[in-house]
């Protein structure tokens, strides 16, 4: 049975000599090869202290450096510790809610009756007016 890990534990281990990784559920021990990685030893410690499995996944890593990995894995991370994080939506991606577009719907028309009222009001005066002069 591979050796379960806590996040905390994970969390722990973020600097330089001492730095933890976890990708895929998977916890490296990477000190030894922090200075070796071809992005530099910041990129690295960028992402301890966290789920690093989506930022791996951005670079799209070679098979080689797949493989390299695999030695420095010592052990799994305990799923139940690590914290959930709701991820990012942009705003044109939402879906709109039936009240916002209700109220878009509100304020759309309001843009325009408002203006035709105001005219309405100075035709009438206007009209009137004109009866009481004439």
């Amino acid at each position: 049975m591979a050796n379960l890990i806590s996040f905390h534990d994970v969390a722990k281990h973020k600097c330089k000599n001492d730095c933890w990784i976890l990708i895929h559920g998977k916890v490296y021990d990477i000190s030894s090869f922090i200075d070796e990685h071809p992005g530099g030893d910041n990129v690295l410690l960028a992402v301890t202290g966290k789920d690093a499995s989506t930022d791996f996944d951005d670079v799209n890593h070679s098979n080689e450096a797949k493989e390299t990995m695999k030695k420095y894995c010592i052990g799994d991370v305990d799923q139940s510790t690590v914290p959930v994080t709701a991820k990012y939506i942009p705003p044109w991606e939402k879906e709109s809610s039936a009240e916002t577009t209700k109220e878009e719907t509100g304020n759309k028309m309001l843009v325009y009756l408002i203006p035709l009222l105001i005219l309405g009001v100075a035709f009438v005066l206007r009209f009137y007016n004109n009866k009481q002069t004439s």
